[in-house]
């Protein structure tokens, strides 16, 4: 593994080190070796399940759920 383990992350930490892989995501799917991409999606998870360790009850938007896309589907513009 690479980088500090999230577990040992302050969560202003934790969350820059989430910014950063998420904007990294694109360009290391598209270009990134066979190699580079199973890294970062490791640390991904890893870091994406620290958060969600931390924050169980996190604040969840209704239009991030199931039924949110579905009414998103059915809404007329």
């Amino acid at each position: 593994m690479t980088g500090v383990h999230p577990d040992q992350l302050d969560d202003q930490q934790l969350m820059k080190e989430l910014e950063s892989i998420h904007r990294t995501r694109h360009d290391t799917l598209l270009h990134g070796s066979t190699d580079a991409l199973r890294t970062h999606n490791v640390r991904m998870a890893q870091l994406e399940g620290e958060y969600l360790r931390r924050h169980p009850r996190r604040p969840v938007l209704s239009g991030r759920t199931r039924d949110g896309a579905r009414d998103r589907g059915t809404a007329t513009t």
